[in-house]
C-alpha cells in the first residue's frame, strides 16, 4: 500500500509540474490507464523538469486522445508540441485526424505541417477582422437574443473561416464586441428563458391497419451486420492493450510487414476457424460463433475451418 501511495505522489509531482492544476492531476491518478499514458508521454516529450501550462494541456490531450493506431508517430508530435510548432487545440486535433489516416505508414513532413497549420500565424487583426465580419452577419439575433446568444456557435463561425487562431484572442474579442453591441449585462439577460410547452397534436382516429402501414427501412447493419469487423487490408489498428506494474504498456497490431505478409499467404481472404470445444451439447454460445465465424467468411468470400470430429 506504501509503495502505491509513493507512486501515486510521484505522479501527482509530475503532473504538477506540467501546469496542470491540482484537480485534474488527482483526478487523472485515480484512472490508472490516463496516469500510465501520461507519464509515458511526459518522458517522450523529455519534460520530466516541468514545462509551460499551455505545452503541458496539449500534453495531457496526446495522452488521452492521441490515435492508437499511429503510436509510432507519437514522438514526433511531441516535439512540434514541446517546440511550440503546434500550440493551440485546433492544430493538435488536426495533427491526431492526419496520424489516424496515415497509421503506421511513413508521412511526408510537408503534408503533415500543412495539415496541422505549422508556420501559419494568424494575427490579431486577422481575428478581429473576421469577428467583425461575424457580428455583422449575426447582429439580427444577437441584438434578439443578447447574452442569450450561444458563444460557442459564433466561436464555431469564426474558428471555420480561421482555424488556426489563438482561441484565447478570438473569446477575447467576442466579449468585447458583445459588450460594445449590448452593453452591460441587465437582469432580463440572466433570466433563464420560459420553455414554450408544445401543444399536443389531437389525436386522429388511425382507420388504417397493420397491413396498410409499411415497415420501416433497415438499417445498415441489420441489412448486414458484418460491417462492424475491418477488411483483411485494414487489420493493423491496436486491438489489445497490456499495462504492466513497470509503468510500461504493450499495444498489440500487426506491423505492415507482418500485415502484408499475411494478406500474401491468405490470397487477401478472410479465413475464420469454428473452434469447437469437447464440453457437452451445442449451446447458444456455438450458434453465436458459427454465425460469426461462417458468416463473416461468406459474406466476404473466404473459408471457415472446422474439426466436427470434436462433436462425433
Amino acid at each position: 500500500m506504501a509503495v502505491k501511495d509513493e507512486n501515486g505522489e510521484k505522479a501527482l509531482e509530475l503532473f504538477l509540474k506540467i501546469g496542470l492544476d491540482e484537480r485534474t492531476a488527482k483526478n487523472t491518478i485515480a484512472n490508472n490507464k490516463v496516469t500510465t499514458n501520461l507519464i509515458a508521454v511526459i518522458h517522450e516529450a523529455a519534460v520530466t523538469d516541468g514545462c509551460d501550462r499551455a505545452i503541458g494541456n496539449l500534453i495531457y490531450t496526446v495522452a488521452t486522445k492521441y490515435p492508437a493506431n499511429a503510436l509510432m508517430h507519437r514522438p514526433t508530435l511531441l516535439k512540434y508540441v514541446v517546440s511550440s510548432k503546434i500550440k493551440i487545440p485546433a492544430q493538435l486535433e488536426a495533427a491526431f485526424s492526419f496520424l489516424a489516416d496515415t497509421g503506421s505508414d511513413d508521412f511526408k513532413v510537408i503534408e503533415f505541417e500543412e495539415a496541422c497549420g505549422v508556420g501559419v500565424e494568424v494575427s490579431e487583426e486577422d481575428i478581429e477582422k473576421t469577428v467583425s465580419e461575424i457580428f455583422d452577419e449575426y447582429k439580427n439575433v444577437i441584438l434578439e437574443q443578447r447574452y442569450r446568444i450561444n458563444v460557442g456557435e459564433l466561436f464555431g463561425h469564426v474558428r471555420k473561416r480561421q482555424p488556426w487562431a489563438d482561441p484565447k484572442i478570438v473569446k477575447q474579442l467576442i466579449d468585447a464586441k458583445l459588450y460594445a453591441l449590448l452593453g452591460e449585462r441587465t437582469a432580463a439577460d440572466n433570466e433563464k428563458p420560459i420553455k414554450k410547452k408544445k401543444e399536443k397534436p389531437v389525436k386522429v382516429e388511425d382507420k388504417s391497419t397493420a397491413d396498410d402501414v409499411p415497415p420501416p427501412n433497415p438499417s445498415e447493419e441489420e441489412l448486414n451486420p458484418f460491417l462492424i469487423f475491418p477488411s483483411p487490408e485494414e487489420n493493423f489498428k491496436v486491438h489489445t492493450e497490456v499495462f504492466f506494474s513497470d509503468g510500461s504498456v504493450l499495444r498489440a497490431c500487426n506491423s505492415k510487414e507482418t500485415l502484408e505478409k499475411h494478406l500474401k499467404a491468405t490470397q487477401g481472404k478472410v479465413l475464420t476457424r469454428f473452434p469447437p470445444e469437447p464440453n457437452g451439447y451445442l449451446h447458444i454460445g456455438h450458434a453465436k460463433a458459427m454465425f460469426v465465424d461462417f458468416g463473416l467468411a461468406r459474406e466476404r468470400g473466404g473459408g471457415c475451418y472446422l474439426r466436427w470430429d470434436y462433436f462425433v
